[in-house]
C-alpha cells in the first residue's frame, strides 16, 4: 500500500467455507493515476481441485440526470441477456439496435462482448470511459428508473464482468484488469 494505492486480500475463512468450500486468494488493487484510477483483480486458486466462478464490479456512477446520459461503446448487435424480460424469470435474450444506449425505462441487461463502455453526460460536459484491459469481456448496465426512493435519476450502474464462468485449475489464476479514465466532452 501506497499514498495512492491499496491492496484488499479475500481468502478462505469459517464463513466463506460456508458458502464456497474452496482454497482461493482475491486480491483487488486500487491504483489512484495522474490520468485514471486502475483496478486489478487477481483470482488465484491455492488448492489442487479446479473450481468455477464468475466476477463482476458493481461500479455506481453519479450523473446529471439520466436524460442527459448516453453510454456509448460497441453495443450496436451485440446480444444480450434482458433480466426483465420473459416470462419464465430468468430474463430473455435479445440484439441491441442502437450503437449508443440511452436508458428510459427499468435496466437489467447484460451486454456479452461488450467491454469497451464510455459514459457521456452532456449535463457536466463530462465523459467517463471503463477500459477494460484483461479479464472483463462483458458489461451490465442496471438502474432502477422510476423508483424515487432509490434516486434512480442520478446514477447509473455499469459493470465490468466475467459473465460465463472462468474455470480454474489448482495453482492456476484469472486476472481482470480496468481503469476509470475521465476526460471533457
Amino acid at each position: 500500500m501506497t499514498d495512492t494505492s491499496v491492496e484488499l486480500e479475500m481468502a478462505p475463512s469459517d464463513y466463506t467455507k460456508e458458502m464456497w468450500d474452496k482454497e482461493f486468494l482475491c486480491t483487488f488493487t486500487v491504483n489512484l493515476e495522474d490520468e485514471q484510477l486502475s483496478t486489478k483483480m487477481l483470482v488465484e486458486n491455492k488448492g489442487e481441485d479446479s473450481f468455477d466462478f464468475q466476477a463482476a464490479l458493481h461500479s455506481y456512477f453519479t450523473v446529471s440526470a439520466l436524460e442527459n446520459l448516453e453510454i456509448k461503446g460497441s453495443f450496436e448487435g451485440k446480444e444480450f441477456l434482458n433480466k426483465l424480460a420473459g416470462e419464465d424469470g430468468k430474463g430473455e435474450m435479445q440484439t441491441e439496435t442502437r450503437s449508443a444506449i440511452t436508458i428510459t425505462e427499468e435496466y437489467d441487461r447484460v451486454y456479452t462482448g461488450v467491454n469497451d463502455p464510455v459514459l457521456n453526460d452532456s449535463g457536466t460536459g463530462k465523459a467517463l470511459s471503463v477500459l477494460n484491459t484483461a479479464g472483463w469481456e462483458d458489461t451490465v448496465l442496471w438502474n432502477p428508473y422510476g423508483d424515487e426512493g432509490m434516486g434512480y435519476n442520478n446514477f447509473v450502474c455499469v459493470e465490468s464482468v466475467k459473465f460465463d464462468s472462468v474455470t480454474l485449475d489448482g495453482g492456476a489464476s484469472w486476472e481482470g484488469d480496468m481503469a476509470l479514465k475521465p476526460s471533457a466532452l
